[in-house]
């Protein structure tokens, strides 16, 4: 079942009405119109995923691939019961691997985006990270060259206010100041996101970010032997 624009409706309504009251009035709609369609994507993108990594989690449930629309407001100064946005992700087994980066897809009313990369990277990895880029390492110079073939990604990630790096190419300054990374491509293409042709597209997205993908991993694999040697650090 795709996604239309009566998906993006419910998630804008429901959000608006922030009530589990209407939700529960509603709950077929959320099923129909969000549910469904959000696993029929997981199921669909799902060889594009484990194509670059058979460890990634695809199981199409709430949960597990596919967000909840209740948010979590434990730690959030901000209580509103739902969000207006879904996404699935592709990732490893977090238990086991220690890592959150995977790749994802997310709609909302604003549109759709899809990427690869950490909602927060830990502090080892991104020092491994940088580490990696100053030496020269083949996985960086392979996923530099990815990103420069595929300008419709966007390289996100909070950054430090003053460089770390002044001596650096600008180039590099990009990756090594920042204190997370992940590589996105926002848009508002809604007759490509409503149609048949939206698996494809995000599909070859993940093939271009393959590259991107490994060095995240590489870096994730050099953390873990450090602080495998320095228990402390």
């Amino acid at each position: 079942m795709p996604i239309t624009k009566e998906t993006l409706d419910f998630l804008l309504e429901n959000r608006l009405h922030d009530s589990r009251a209407w939700f529960e009035a509603h709950r077929a709609d959320y099923e129909r119109l969000v549910k469904r369609p959000m696993q029929d994507l997981c199921v669909a993108l799902a060889p594009a995923a484990v194509a670059i990594d058979p460890l990634l989690i695809t199981e199409p449930k709430i949960g597990k691939c596919i967000s909840r629309i209740f948010r979590d407001t434990r730690f959030s100064r901000d209580k509103s019961i739902f969000r207006d946005h879904m996404w699935c992700v592709f990732a490893r087994e977090k238990k086991e691997h220690g890592s959150t980066m995977g790749l994802y897809f997310e709609i909302s009313p604003a549109g759709f985006s899809y990427g690869c990369g950490y909602y927060q990277t830990p502090p080892p990895v991104v020092r491994a990270i940088r580490a990696l880029i100053l030496a020269g390492d083949r996985a960086f110079l392979d996923a530099q060259a990815a990103m420069r073939a595929a300008p419709q990604f966007a390289l996100e990630g909070e950054r430090y206010k003053r460089t770390r790096y002044p001596d650096q190419p600008e180039a590099l300054r990009e990756w090594l100041d920042r204190r997370s990374l992940s590589f996105n491509c926002d848009s508002a293409d809604y007759p490509l996101l409503f149609s048949d042709r939206i698996t494809q597209a995000v599909a070859d997205g993940f093939a271009q970010l393959a590259p991107v993908y490994r060095f995240f991993r590489r870096a994730e694999d050099v953390a873990r032997l450090e602080e495998a040697s320095d228990p402390l650090r």
